[in-house]
């Protein structure tokens, strides 16, 4: 792995911090940079109160000097401004004070709360709650961001939109879209209170979420992820952990209730024969290129020059404000689970994770075919490349 990345904090904590190792020097990076997508990780219809407290900034700590990267290890950190309402419950000393804070015993079904109090022996699940919260993903697109600006210096572009919320499925399919057709899908989307390209559906997602609401219950969905310009040849196949699909799968099944990941046409190709799915290749004007893009634009666990193409699958938000049926684990007695403020539905909000997933993903690839100390470097060595396949 060429790029390294560690994210620390808890929900109420003080604050998440960040580390992004191994990008070259010279990378122009601001705070504007990683703010923007921040705001856009906050909005979406159906988040919750929490994002009515929260502004996110990103501080940068280190690694960034004069508005460039200077080759060390990048430290961020955001704020928790919901820490002051906290204080007590999630004081880092112990005192007669804090010993009086009521622990959380009640483990909502489908939330890491009783595997993670069994696996780290608590019997306060606020301990497991905390960092298994998807606040956590603040970080992570904040680190993506950077990973972003990188790839914007090779003109690759990452976007995303949501194609599912419930029952109420996008008529607007971006699987066979050009490049400028996906941007162009990716622009009509950020115009969307839910992130989706189809008016009339993205008006019924959110009449679906506000019936939720009422309702005291949640809504999950399926969001998409692309990359453009991405050129052929990065990843491998000679063994599994250098697969590319292999790694962009893991990184956006790491993202808190993303139950699904696929890569193209994905599940329907297993309903099909084959000479309906593979993507014919031609060759024009010194190139070799494909009319569709059923393989997501990764054959064999490598680019093949067309746009990258994934979608995933978030299950409802667990914490419900009409809790579920659970177990007290000190007393073992029926009781329902504990509710923590929360989303009724955060797809919208799930698609900017999964740019900044994939963007960290494809960076850290880019990085082990072009690498460089500094980003001069790291041109020439793309360059040289892009004149090798003019030739091939």
């Amino acid at each position: 792995m060429t790029i390294r990345y560690l994210t620390s904090g808890e929900s109420h904590g003080k604050a998440l911090i960040g580390i992004l190792e191994g990008f070259p020097s010279g990378l122009p990076v601001s705070a504007g940079d990683i703010d923007s997508d921040l705001r856009r990780r906050q909005g979406g219809h159906g988040r919750g109160g929490r994002m009515k407290i929260e502004t996110d900034h990103a501080q940068i700590l280190s690694g960034i000097r004069f508005g460039k990267t200077i080759g060390s290890p990048i430290a961020l950190l955001i704020e928790n401004k919901d820490w002051l309402n906290w204080q007590d419950i999630m004081n880092s000393q112990f005192t007669v004070h804090n010993s009086q804070v009521k622990a959380v015993t009640s483990p909502r079904p489908g939330h890491a709360d009783l595997a993670g109090a069994v696996k780290y022996d608590t019997h306060d699940m606020r301990n497991i709650l905390e960092r298994s919260s998807a606040r956590e993903t603040a970080m992570r697109v904040a680190l993506g961001a950077i990973a972003k600006r990188f790839l914007s210096e090779f003109n690759v572009k990452i976007g995303s939109c949501v194609i599912q919320i419930g029952t109420v499925h996008s008529s607007q399919f971006t699987a066979h879209s050009s490049e400028k057709g996906l941007l162009k899908i990716f622009n009509e989307a950020e115009l969307s209170p839910v992130r989706c390209p189809d008016k009339i559906s993205s008006k019924k997602m959110v009449q679906l979420i506000d019936k939720a609401v009422k309702e005291g219950n949640s809504l999950g969905g399926i969001f998409e992820v692309f990359a453009t310009d991405v050129p052929a040849g990065l990843g491998s196949h000679i063994q599994w952990d250098k697969r590319l699909d292999g790694k962009l799968a893991q990184a956006l099944m790491s993202i808190q209730a993303i139950k699904g990941v696929e890569i193209g046409m994905g599940f329907e190709m297993s309903r099909k024969s084959g000479s309906e799915v593979m993507d014919e290749i031609f060759y024009k004007s010194s190139k070799f290129y494909r009319k569709t893009n059923n393989a997501g634009g990764i054959e064999g666990g490598m680019t093949n020059g067309m746009p990258i193409i994934i979608r995933a699958a978030m299950k409802p938000i667990p914490t419900l404000r009409k809790p579920l049926c659970s177990v007290d684990i000190t007393t073992k007695k029926p009781f329902k689970a504990a509710y923590e403020r929360s989303d009724i539905c955060a797809v919208p909000a799930a698609g900017v994770v999964g740019e900044a997933m994939t963007a960290l993903v494809i960076a850290d690839a880019f990085l082990e075919k072009f690498g460089g100390d500094c980003m001069a470097e790291v041109k020439r060595n793309y360059n040289s490349y892009l004149k090798y396949l003019s030739k091939f």
